[in-house]
């Protein structure tokens, strides 16, 4: 049952990333951080500075987001 927490990277456009960042107040280097050499972050070709959007299946509450901004 790993598949049971699946997650889904997805990196986040700049007008997504401009709204995330308005909606939390917060600038990007207060984001929790993602490395780039995460498994998840090499597959999508994620970028230092990309903010990822961060979709896990939770037995709780059904779905949380999580944003994360990716460093090297």
């Amino acid at each position: 049952a790993s598949d049971v927490y699946k997650r889904q990277h997805e990196i986040l456009s700049d007008t997504d990333k401009s709204g995330v960042l308005q909606q939390y107040h917060v600038t990007p280097d207060l984001l929790p951080h993602i490395l780039v050499t995460d498994p998840a972050v090499l597959e999508i070709k994620a970028k230092p500075g990309d903010v990822l959007r961060i979709t896990r299946d939770s037995e709780t509450a059904g779905e949380s987001i999580y944003y994360r901004v990716v460093v090297e």
